[in-house]
């Protein structure tokens, strides 16, 4: 039974009481029934306007799920944001490098090293690798970076 159903109903028994409103106890019922109308018909439409937000604030609750989807990419924590497919390499094929500008992980392969250079996928700044020893040469034989020896 609602609030303002309750409210009818006693409404229905004092005036099956047959109480006297011209006595003082008459109006004091009559009041005290006219308040309590007014108190069940603000809750019914606090209950209606409760029902409106919370199905609004459901809908709000949906797109925000979307959008952080689309943002965050949560779904995707396990793909590469590179060039190459997942499918077609295993862990040992594929290395992690961070990016300087936005921290964000790339993954890369060895080709992509040797091609020395690659942009962020997320703010396209330019990754350059650089495998040369400190004495220039990628052999570590201490010659010029052009060097073509053996070792």
């Amino acid at each position: 039974m609602t609030v303002t159903e309750r409210v009818a109903y006693l409404r229905g028994l004092t005036e099956g009481l047959g109480i006297d409103d011209s006595s003082k106890e008459g109006r004091v019922i009559k009041e005290m029934l006219e308040v309590l109308d007014d108190i069940a018909l603000t809750v019914t439409d606090l209950e209606d306007n409760m029902a409106e937000l919370s199905e609004q604030v459901d809908a709000i609750d949906e797109d925000l799920e979307g959008l952080e989807e689309i943002v965050y990419d949560e779904d995707d924590d396990d793909e590469c944001d590179c060039c190459c497919d997942d499918d077609e390499f295993d862990d040992g094929d594929l290395y992690e490098v961070t990016c300087p500008k936005c921290g964000d992980e790339v993954y890369v392969t060895e080709d992509i090293l040797d091609d020395g250079s690659i942009e962020c996928p997320n703010c396209g700044e330019l990754l350059e690798f650089d495998f040369e020893t400190e004495d220039g040469c990628d052999c570590g034989c201490g010659h010029d970076s052009g060097c073509d020896c053996d070792k």
